[in-house]
């Protein structure tokens, strides 16, 4: 098997069906699997994915996060390369054997992931890569800065970007990203499984980093995403805890105590701030 496409969905029902279609037509001459990880979605995401062909699902009663669940997907996939693919994506035409030839090629390539636009064909500007984040910058995440201060994680969010050309980045968004098999063979996972959510696509960049493998983006192909459907049907409150949450176990794992105690001591802070605003809002 060349090809394993894992997905994790949660309430996905209006997604998911296009998704795992269009990878059919990016698939044209490489042997693939698609795999489904639901996390205790309460729509009708299971019985669709069920009605289609030659998927593979695997049913969790409760939502145990997406690198736990992405990492199921890994112990049960059988490709030489895996590709981690929100539902809210739709793949190109014969797209998928473009980017597996391109990384069968570079083999300092540990990661890969195209250049991510929207319905438009432009760049989604929120699907673009990152540089790895300082301290200072999560806090001013935290603190809702950037509404005051807009151009404050210009050099983060990386403004200075081209997306037409191929480069090495610090990390790529996990809604499509393909890696090889032995980076998972080598750290025992594909995700860290101590995040839940966030930040995890951000550590195994670093993960693949470290073990002297380059990180890149490529225009070689694009890919449509739509980016944080799931993310939208939670309340913002949730979204900050879990945000944070896996920020601060971020710092923690790569960075010494006198950087990460600043995320610690904002994080409360931070929540209080959303608690505040929503109560305010519903008066």
């Amino acid at each position: 098997m060349k090809l394993s496409i894992i997905t994790v969905t949660w309430n996905n029902e209006q997604q998911i069906d296009r998704q795992l279609k269009s990878v059919v037509s990016g698939c044209k001459n490489i042997s693939y699997e698609q795999i489904v990880i639901d996390n205790g979605s309460e729509d009708k995401t299971v019985e669709i994915v069920k009605s289609l062909p030659n998927v593979r699902v695997i049913e969790n009663k409760e939502n145990l996060g997406f690198s736990h669940a992405n990492n199921q997907g890994v112990e049960i996939s059988t490709g030489e390369y895996l590709l981690f693919l929100n539902p809210d994506m739709r793949v190109e035409e014969g797209s998928l054997d473009k980017i597996v030839n391109w990384l069968e090629n570079r083999k300092d390539v540990g990661i890969v992931s195209p250049k991510l636009v929207a319905e438009n064909g432009k760049l989604n500007e929120d699907a673009k890569p990152h540089r790895l984040p300082k301290v200072w910058e999560q806090v001013a995440l935290i603190l809702k800065l950037p509404h005051l201060f807009p151009n404050i994680l210009d050099k983060y969010l990386m403004k200075d970007f081209d997306p037409d050309k191929e480069q090495e980045v610090d990390s790529v968004r996990g809604s499509f990203l393909l890696m090889r098999r032995n980076v998972v063979e080598k750290l025992g996972w594909a995700f860290d499984p101590r995040y839940y959510i966030w930040y995890e696509d951000v550590d195994i960049c670093r993960e693949v980093k470290k073990m002297g493998l380059k990180v890149i983006y490529s225009p070689v192909i694009t890919c449509i995403d739509y980016v944080g459907q799931s993310f939208k049907k939670q309340e913002s409150l949730w979204r900050q805890k879990n945000f944070t949450k896996s920020m601060l176990i971020y710092f923690q794992k790569w960075e010494p105590f006198y950087k990460w105690f600043w995320i610690w001591l904002f994080r409360p802070v931070g929540i209080a701030m959303i608690y505040v605003m929503n109560k305010l809002s519903k008066k």
